[in-house]
């Protein structure tokens, strides 16, 4: 594959692919970030940043200077670009003297005329811990006992019962690359630290300055307890464990599966066919030579004047592969599944029945359990760590 079509590739599956490890932060930068993220909590319980003012209580006095100093810190704004959906760091920033980074909230706390050790007898107010402590507080702390949750029991053993007899399956939560839907909506499951989610309200939507949308959550999980989280916050918990998955509607049908049942083909497959041509080259090649394509309608319809057809190589050809679809935007994955296999494209001019020559497409020299490879490899999202190499006649690792 050349090198910018591998590059498309990225890019297009960018989404798809494990997850990277994260850069290495210095300590000053877990601290900024940190405490940026304490305001952020205030202003989401709150619904207003930080203000300061005598008859305002300790915490949000703190995090008011804390803000004031972060705005007027380049570097601070800088690092929090991204990591600030509800700008808070829009305001014009206040001059200050010191950096936000090198203050810390004893110093703040003196500044407003308060002790620590005074705070500390009245608020419990402790240095700003570091993100991991913080987010695995969250995890315990943002989940309380559900006081309604025998209205949702019977949905959670409904949903075993669909589990176990098959008429919904658990998939990998893998992030949206163009043509697989990994939204979140109201009346979904998921499993998520090992219990099952079901989200049972969405609130109103939230428009972020950097263009995405965001909803306020009710989740209750099937030990008991609920939470209530943003939908982003949810998309990346489930990102992040890698037991995290999604429970498929009763309807939805399989992702990719093997076998053709009737009505499937309304879903959309992928087909895979071998040609019956006489021609020498195709003849001698017949069992690594494959027209592979993706189609809405009826597959053998789709083929059945196979023989008069010069994308068929103007002759008849057998079925020898399909996988049924589900949520899938069709062109965009057959044009990944083309750009995967283009250096092994069958080049071949076919006579018309007019006798024009044609170029036909979508055909390839690989061999069927390398198609098979790469349909699971695109369902798992580990495509994107490989390409096809024809001179090898299998997958191998990206450099």
């Amino acid at each position: 594959m050349a090198d910018d079509d591998l590059d498309a590739l990225r890019a297009e599956l960018d989404d798809y692919a494990k997850p990277q490890k994260k850069g290495t932060r210095t300590a000053r930068e877990e601290r900024i970030i940190a405490g940026f993220e304490d305001i952020e909590r205030f202003f989401e319980k709150n619904g207003h940043v930080p203000e300061h003012g005598e008859d305002k209580d300790i915490f949000e006095r703190l995090y008011a200077v804390r803000l004031d100093r972060i705005r007027a810190s380049e570097e601070c704004r800088t690092l929090l670009a991204d990591l600030d959906p509800h700008g808070l760091l829009q305001e014009s920033p206040v001059v200050e003297d010191k950096p936000a980074a090198d203050i810390d909230d004893e110093e703040l706390l003196s500044e407003l005329g308060v002790s620590h050790s005074s705070a500390e007898d009245i608020t419990k107010l402790t240095h700003v811990k570091s993100r991991s402590e913080i987010h695995a507080a969250e995890e315990i702390a943002n989940r309380e006992s559900c006081r309604d949750f025998e209205k949702f029991k019977p949905l959670f053993l409904g949903l075993q019962r669909d589990l176990d007899s098959g008429v919904r399956v658990t998939r990998p939560f893998v992030r949206d690359s163009g043509f697989l839907k990994s939204d979140i909506t109201k009346g979904q499951f998921f499993i998520l630290g090992g219990q099952y989610a079901y989200v049972a309200e969405v609130g109103e939507k939230i428009k972020a300055p950097n263009g995405e949308t965001d909803a306020r959550l009710r989740v209750i999980y099937s030990n008991g307890t609920e939470s209530n989280l943003l939908l982003r916050s949810l998309q990346r918990a489930l990102y992040k464990d890698e037991t995290g998955r999604r429970v498929t509607e009763p309807s939805a049908g399989p992702l990719f599966s093997g076998v053709m049942e009737e009505g499937d083909s309304e879903s959309g497959t992928i087909y895979v066919l071998r040609s019956k041509s006489d021609l020498p080259f195709i003849r001698e090649n017949r069992d690594v030579i494959h027209k592979i394509g993706v189609t809405g309608g009826d597959i053998q319809k789709r083929i059945a004047d196979a023989k008069h057809d010069p994308t068929f190589l103007m002759a008849d050809v057998e079925v020898v592969a399909a996988y049924k679809l589900a949520d899938i935007d069709r062109t965009k994955l057959e044009n990944l599944i083309h750009r995967i296999f283009e250096p092994a494209k069958l080049e071949i001019k076919i006579k018309d029945r007019f006798g024009a020559s044609v170029v036909p497409r979508e055909w390839f020299l690989v061999p069927r359990f390398i198609i098979d490879e790469v349909v699971e490899k695109i369902r798992d999202g580990s495509i994107v760590n490989f390409k096809y190499d024809p001179k090898a006649g299998k997958l191998v690792e990206c450099a």
